[in-house]
């Protein structure tokens, strides 16, 4: 069983649900990046998710874009996280999922990507624009090295693609709330439950549910239904503050906020 598996069960034999947060690595710089997560860790996140910045990002709204754009532009590289990572990871309980294009992972190489996030202590990969009639080889190297490959299933996905898609993940489930980019959303579309639970009639995975979710209200309503709970631009929103104001106020601002996020899933 790999640490994702393990959590999990975990979970399900506490009935408590997941909270993963999102941060992009190295904004406004890795150590931030550092300090976040541990302190979120800290605080009780079950999961995070890094997300690797990319010029070119599938699906993600004005505020990761610009995320990823401040990151790159400070030079940050994939090597330089993975280090970041790996002195992270021995000083949490938490496992850590990266979520890039599979251009990173395809550029530096499959086999060595896996490998190399491996032994910094990560415990799978979210590859959005991976297809899954193209995840074969991917796939395989994940489960020779109980390496969670976890991938997107969405409102749209037909009942037969979905079911080939579960067919091929480890880890869990990630499903996309709504269709279009990530953003904080006032409202998650109605019907989000009735899907989730269609989908959990098809595979024994966990589910988590991402995109548009910010409010504790929206914890609250999914996590009936949700194996776990995946929270990324209103996070990412209150980091790109740390540029202009004092870095532990917003590191405290955030602890809360996700605080009352956990309320609702513990």
């Amino acid at each position: 069983m790999s640490s994702i598996d393990r959590l999990f069960e975990r979970l399900r034999a506490q009935r408590r649900k997941a909270l993963m947060p999102f941060v992009t690595a190295g904004d406004p710089d890795l150590d931030f990046t550092e300090q976040l997560i541990g302190r979120l860790a800290n605080r009780g996140a079950t999961m995070f998710e890094v997300g690797l910045p990319y010029s070119d990002p599938i699906a993600d709204g004005p505020v990761i874009q610009a995320s990823y754009t401040r990151a790159l532009d400070r030079g940050v590289r994939l090597d330089d996280i993975l280090a970041t990572l790996g002195r992270l990871a021995p000083r949490i309980e938490t496992p850590l999922v990266t979520m890039g294009s599979y251009a990173i992972i395809h550029r530096y190489g499959p086999a060595a990507f896996v490998a190399e996030a491996k032994a910094a202590g990560v415990a799978g990969a979210i590859v959005p624009d991976l297809p899954v009639e193209e995840s074969d080889e991917l796939a395989a190297i994940c489960r020779r090295e109980d390496f969670s490959l976890i991938q997107l299933i969405t409102p749209t996905t037909p009942p037969d693609r979905a079911r080939r898609i579960a067919e091929k993940t480890t880890g869990f489930i990630y499903y996309v709330s709504v269709t279009g980019i990530t953003g904080e959303r006032n409202k998650l579309p109605p019907a989000l439950v009735d899907q989730v639970a269609w989908l959990r009639e098809q595979t024994p995975l966990p589910i988590c549910i991402g995109f548009g979710i910010s409010r504790p209200e929206h914890v609250r309503a999914l996590a009936p239904v949700a194996d776990g709970l995946i929270v990324g631009s209103a996070i990412v929103r209150r980091v790109a503050q740390a540029g202009e104001r004092p870095r532990n106020e917003v590191l405290s601002e955030i602890e809360q906020y996700v605080g009352e996020l956990l309320a609702e899933v513990n």
